[in-house]
């Protein structure tokens, strides 16, 4: 059966809303003031990132679960349908793109009802920030902008070959390819390799009352979505083209 418009946004809304509540949620608990899990490191975050894509992924089963912009324009850009009966058309590739940045708002905002009385303790503006967005560790756009096209690229492009193997592997192995992603290539940006994962929660971050938040480095916020963008549609264009090596 083809889902309506408003199934597919409900869908992919969901499914990020899953995503994101869960992944801002690690950020928060590793780097927020007196949460249990305060500075249990990165393989933590990775862990509950991997671990917040499995569930989005079933949360948002009904149409795909992109649960991310890249995902949706690598299969457009890949000539593929977006999901089972919901063709690669421009109304509903915005659709998609629309529940995904809903839904990430949404769980940005979720995630910080759950550790509101954290944030309203002193910390680090950076801190704060990076439950929500991404930030490099060396300040360099251009090659920040290729590390996370490089990660993106890993991503969508497993995530199109795959399709093609006899198991088609579930979402348990999309959340473990997203664990090996943040784990290997996730140190110089914080691996967005999701506009929707960071444009969403940053606006969040913008308009929320969260005390000593300080900026959005809004300078910087061109870089995860530019740069997964491009890593999504450079591996919808060259996987299937390679489908012949393999």
């Amino acid at each position: 059966m083809t889902p309506s418009t408003g199934q597919i946004l409900l869908s992919e809304l969901f499914g990020t809303f899953i995503l994101i509540v869960l992944g801002a949620g690690v950020c928060a608990a590793v780097t927020l003031p007196k949460s249990k899990a305060q500075s249990s490191g990165w393989i933590v975050i990775s862990w509950g990132w991997g671990l917040a894509v499995f569930m989005g992924v079933y949360a948002g089963y009904a149409t795909g679960a992109h649960i991310n912009p890249a995902v949706t324009l690598g299969l457009a850009a890949a000539g593929r349908d977006l999901a089972a009966n919901v063709p690669a058309t421009a109304t509903n590739v915005a659709v998609y793109l629309v529940g995904q940045m809903v839904g990430a708002f949404l769980g940005a905002t979720a995630a910080w009802l759950a550790y509101k009385k954290h944030f309203d303790e002193e910390a680090p503006a950076t801190a704060k920030l990076g439950c929500f967005a991404t930030a490099p560790s060396i300040r360099s756009y251009g090659w920040n902008l290729v590390t996370e096209a490089i990660g993106t690229f890993v991503l969508v492009g497993w995530i199109i070959q795959s399709g093609r193997t006899p198991s088609q592997l579930g979402p348990l192995a999309v959340a473990l390819v997203v664990v090996g992603i943040g784990l290997s290539l996730g140190g110089p940006t914080g691996y967005a390799i999701n506009p929707a994962r960071d444009l969403g929660p940053r606006l969040a971050h913008a308009v929320l009352p969260i005390p000593g938040k300080g900026g959005s480095d809004w300078s910087y916020s061109w870089v995860p979505v530019l740069g997964p963008a491009i890593g999504g549609v450079a591996a919808g264009l060259l996987v299937p083209n390679m489908a012949g090596l393999f």
